[in-house]
C-alpha cells in the first residue's frame, strides 16, 4: 500500500504494518502519485513541477523530467495498459505521457481552473479521457483528435470520483449530496441518486461475488458511497435506494467531522474495500460482508499515555489528544478504535495480568475496559465522581480489586472492582458496562494532583502534586501516613519500587528523588534533566530508573552509583506515555510529537558480542606470535593490518629488517600486499614517521612504496594527501637530524686522524 506523507512516500506492508519510504531528493510535498495497473511502475509529482519514475521494489528512483505544468500536478491516471499517462495540473491543462518513449503526447486545454480528476476510458481502442475541474463539469476528451468531444453537466459541486461500468455505463460522485449514472452513448444522465451526503468517493460493486449481505438482491448495478458521515452505504441504481449502511459504534453527524471518509476504494485481489479518514485511519473490510477486517492509524495527535497490554505484551494501548483509545497489535500494526468517553483521555494503567485496563479522562469519569482471548477489546464499567477532569490513575498490583484516582478537583478516590467483573464466567454475561462507586474519597493536595501509585503489596498509595510534595497514604482507609518534601517545583511522577522500600519522585526541578518509606528521608537525588522529568519507571529489577524529560530525552540512571548510564535521543517533544513489559527487556515511549517508539534491553546481546570479539582477539594474538616465531612475515603483516595493530604491524617490519638481506625481503611483502593493505600500511607509517626510534622503517616502506607503485596510482590511495602532509616535516627533521650527526662524525674522524698522525711522527723522531 502507497501512502504519500509530506515530502516522501511510504510504502507499507498490509500484513505487517512495516514501512519504508522513498524518498525525494528536492524538499518539495508530494502533490500526487499513481500507480500502474500492472504495479511495475509508481509515478509521483511534486510542487517542484517534476514528475519522478520509481522502482519501488528497490526503492530508487530511476527517471525524473518535468512537468511542463506551470502549476503542481494535482492528479494523475494510468490507462489500462500501463503505457500512458495522464498529468491534470492546477493550471487548467491536462498532459498526456508515452511511458515507454518518454515523451508527451497531447497537451489538452481548455478545462477551467485546477483539473482534479482524471480517468481513461477503460477500453483503450476507444482512446478517450475523462476529466473534471472546479467548473463542476465532465469532460471527455478524444485523443485522437486532441479535442474535447462532450460535456457532461449535471454536478452543483466538485465531482470527487469516476467508475466505469461495462464500456457504456459511467458513475460519477459529487460533493453536491448526488451520485449520477451516465449513458456513454447519448451522453445523457441516466438517473441522478440523492445520497444525503457529501460523496468523496463511489465504488461500483463487482458483477459476480455473493454481496446478499449488503443488501443487494437482484441484479443491476450497485455502488458504495463514502463521505462525510464516516460510514458507507450502498446503493441500488435502478430504484436509487439504499440498500445498506454499515453500523458503527459512534453517533452519526450531518456534517463533516474528523470521522468522515476521504477515500474509498475496492481491491478486487483481496476481496477488501479500503476507506481512508479525516483523521488518517486506514480501514480494510470485507468486500462481501463489510465486516472490520483490519485497521491501521496513520495519525496519533499528542500521545499522552501509553501502556504494554495482553498477557504476552502482544499488544499498546494508546491515549491520545482525543476521546478515543486505540489498541494497536505489534505484530501486525492492525489498531481498535475504542468509543465511550466523550472528552480526551489523560491517563491509563493495566492490571497484572494484562487482560483488564484502565482508563480516566477529562470528561470526570474513568472507564474498565477487557480483552477478551481473540483481542477485542470492550468496556465493562465506569465510574462517575470527579468535579473536574481525572488526570491520573493506578491499578492495584496483586489482584484486580480497586483502582486509585485523583484529579484536578485535588482528591483522592479509591473505586472497589465488583467481582462479577473479575470472574471470567460473569465477565462474559456483561452486556452493558456496570457503574463503580467510590469507596474512600479523601482531599489530598492543595493543587492539581499530577501522579498516583499503588504499591506492590497494594497496602500503601502515593500521590505527586503540583504543590511540590509527595504523600504516602494508607490503601485501606486512605489516612495519611507521611509527606515527602524536597522538590523545588511541582512532582509530575511517583513510582514505588519493586523490590525496595523505596519511593521515586520526578518533578519540573529536572531532578528525581529517592525516598525511604519508614522514615520519609530523601536517600538520593539525580540530577541531569535540562527539563522537567515527567514519567520515571524502575526497571532492570528494581536496580535502575528510567526517566523521560519535557525535552524529548530519556536517561537510564544505576540506583547504586548514582550516575546517568544512558542518554536516549528519539522523540522531539514532551514525553508523557513510557512503561516497560512484564519481562523487563522491552520498553515503550509515547510523545508530543506524535510517535510511539518501543525500545530493546540489548545489554546482554551487547556483552556477548565485546566477549566473542575479545575471545576473536586473543585468538588472532597468538596466531601472529606463531607467525613471528615461525618467521612466516607475510602473513603476520596481513593479520597486523586485519587487527588494526600499528606496533604490531611496525615490530613484524623491524622482524624483517634484521634479517641478513632484509631490505629485499621487505620490498618482496610489501609488493605482494593488496591496495587496501598498503593503504592501512600508509596510514600506520604515518604513525611511525613521528619518533625518531621508528624513523628508518618507516622511510625503508616508503622508499619501497614509491619505488613500486607508480605516481598515478598512489594518487589513487585513500587519504594519500593527509599522508603526505603529515610525513613532509617529520621526513624533513629527520634528515637535518641525519646531516647534523653526519657532521659530527666527520669532525671526529678528522680529530681522531690528526691525533693519529701526531703520535705516529713523535716514535718517527724517537726512533731517529
Amino acid at each position: 500500500m502507497f501512502c504519500p506523507c509530506g515530502t516522501k512516500l511510504n510504502v507499507i506492508d498490509v500484513e505487517t504494518g512495516a514501512l519504508h519510504s522513498l524518498q525525494q531528493d528536492e524538499e518539495e510535498d508530494i502533490s500526487s502519485f499513481v500507480l500502474s495497473p500492472d504495479d511495475e511502475i509508481l509515478v509521483t509529482g511534486s510542487r517542484a513541477l517534476l514528475l519522478k519514475q520509481w522502482n519501488w521494489q528497490e526503492s530508487r528512483c530511476v527517471r525524473t523530467w518535468k512537468a511542463v505544468h506551470t502549476a503542481p500536478v494535482a492528479t494523475m491516471a494510468f490507462d489500462s495498459t500501463s503505457t500512458l499517462l495522464a498529468t491534470g495540473g492546477c493550471d487548467s491543462t491536462i498532459k498526456i505521457w508515452d511511458m515507454v518513449k518518454q515523451y508527451c503526447t497531447h497537451n489538452l486545454k481548455g478545462s477551467s481552473g485546477v483539473v482534479h480528476l482524471v480517468e481513461f476510458h477503460p477500453d483503450i481502442s476507444l482512446l478517450q479521457l475523462f476529466s473534471s475541474s472546479i467548473d463542476y463539469k465532465i469532460r471527455i476528451w478524444d485523443l485522437k483528435t486532441s479535442k474535447c468531444v462532450a460535456v457532461l453537466d449535471g454536478h452543483f459541486s466538485a465531482v470527487t470520483s469516476l467508475a466505469f461500468a461495462g464500456g457504456n455505463t459511467l458513475l460519477s460522485s459529487g460533493r453536491d449530496k448526488i451520485c449520477m449514472v451516465w449513458d456513454l452513448k447519448t451522453r445523457e444522465s441516466k438517473r441522478t441518486v440523492p445520497v444525503y451526503e457529501s460523496v468523496e468517493a463511489a465504488v461500483l460493486l463487482p458483477d459476480k461475488g455473493d454481496f446478499s449481505q449488503l443488501g443487494v438482491k437482484k441484479q443491476g448495478l450497485h455502488f458504495v458511497t463514502a463521505g462525510s458521515k464516516g460510514i458507507l452505504k450502498v446503493w441500488e441504481v435502478a430504484t436509487a435506494a439504499c440498500v445498506h449502511t454499515q453500523p458503527v459504534p459512534f453517533e452519526l453527524k450531518e456534517e463533516a467531522s474528523e470521522r468522515s471518509l476521504t477515500q474509498c476504494m475496492l481491491v478486487p485481489e483481496r476481496n477488501e474495500i479500503v476507506t481512508v479518514s479525516v483523521e488518517h485511519n486506514i480501514v480494510f473490510y470485507d468486500a462481501q460482508t463489510l465486516q472490520l477486517r483490519k485497521q491501521l492509524a496513520g495519525y496519533n495527535d499528542e500521545v499522552l499515555d501509553v501502556k504494554f497490554l495482553g498477557p504476552g505484551d502482544s499488544h499498546i494501548v494508546v491515549a491520545t489528544n482525543s476521546p478515543q483509545l486505540k489498541v494497536f497489535e505489534l505484530a501486525t500494526s492492525h489498531c481498535q478504535i475504542l468509543y465511550g468517553h466523550t472528552e480526551t483521555i489523560l491517563a491509563l494503567d493495566v492490571f497484572r495480568k494484562g487482560l483488564m485496563f484502565v482508563s480516566c479522562a477529562k470528561d470526570k469519569s474513568l472507564r474498565v475496559w477487557r480483552m477478551s482471548k481473540d483481542g477485542r477489546v470492550a468496556c465493562v464499567a465506569q465510574g462517575l465522581g470527579h468535579a473536574h477532569g481525572v488526570g491520573a490513575v493506578s491499578c492495584s498490583r496483586l489482584k484486580e480489586s480497586f483502582i486509585v484516582t485523583s484529579s484536578q478537583d485535588c482528591t483522592i478516590k479509591i473505586w472497589s472492582i465488583p467481582e462479577s467483573l473479575t470472574s471470567k464466567a460473569k465477565a462474559a454475561l456483561i452486556s452493558s458496562p456496570e457503574t463503580l462507586h467510590a469507596r474512600v474519597t479523601e482531599r489530598g493536595h492543595d493543587k492539581d494532583i499530577n501522579s498516583v501509585a499503588v504499591s506492590p503489596n497494594d497496602k500503601l498509595i502515593a500521590t505527586g502534586s503540583q504543590d511540590r510534595t509527595a504523600k504516602l497514604w494508607s490503601c485501606s482507609d486512605c489516612s495519611l501516613l507521611g509527606v515527602f518534601t524536597g522538590h523545588k517545583r511541582g512532582i509530575w511522577c511517583v513510582q514505588f519500587s519493586p523490590v525496595d522500600q523505596i519511593l521515586a519522585t520526578s518533578s519540573a526541578d529536572g531532578t528525581l528523588k529517592l525516598w525511604g518509606l519508614r522514615d520519609f528521608s530523601c536517600l538520593k537525588t539525580f540530577e541531569g534533566h535540562d527539563a522537567s522529568v515527567l514519567k520515571i519507571i524502575f526497571v532492570s529489577r528494581g536496580a535502575q530508573l528510567l526517566s523521560s524529560g519535557s525535552d524529548g530525552l530519556l536517561k537510564l540512571w544505576t540506583i547504586k552509583t548514582n550516575e546517568c548510564v544512558k542518554t536516549l535521543d528519539g522523540h522531539e517533544d514532551k514525553i508523557w506515555g513510557l512503561h516497560s513489559n512484564k519481562q523487563d527487556d522491552m520498553v515503550v515511549t509515547a510523545s508530543s510529537d506524535s510517535c510511539i517508539m518501543l525500545w530493546k534491553d540489548v545489554t546482554e546481546i551487547e556483552e556477548k558480542e565485546a566477549q566473542a570479539k575479545q575471545e576473536e582477539q586473543i585468538i588472532k594474538e597468538q596466531e601472529l606470535s606463531n607467525l613471528l616465531h615461525e618467521k612466516r612475515y607475510l602473513k603476520a603483516l596481513g593479520l597486523a593490518i586485519s587487527l588494526d595493530r600499528p606496533h604490531t604491524a611496525l615490530m613484524v617490519v623491524k622482524a624483517i629488517l634484521r634479517e641478513t638481506d632484509g631490505r629485499r625481503h621487505l620490498e618482496e611483502n610489501i609488493a605482494r600486499l593488496r591496495k587496501d593493505q598498503k593503504e592501512a600500511v600508509l596510514t600506520f607509517l604515518v604513525t611511525w614517521n613521528t619518533n625518531s626510534r621508528n624513523c628508518h622503517e618507516a622511510q625503508a616502506v616508503i622508499e619501497t612504496l614509491l619505488k613500486h607503485e607508480a605516481p598515478d596510482s598512489l594518487l589513487q590511495y585513500s587519504g594519500i594527501k593527509p599522508a603526505v602532509e603529515s610525513l613532509l616535516p617529520y621526513t624533513e627533521r629527520h634528515f637535518q637530524r641525519l646531516s647534523r650527526l653526519l657532521q659530527a662524525s666527520m669532525f671526529i674522524d678528522f680529530m681522531w686522524q690528526n691525533m693519529k698522525l701526531a703520535d705516529v711522527s713523535q716514535q718517527e723522531d724517537m726512533t731517529s
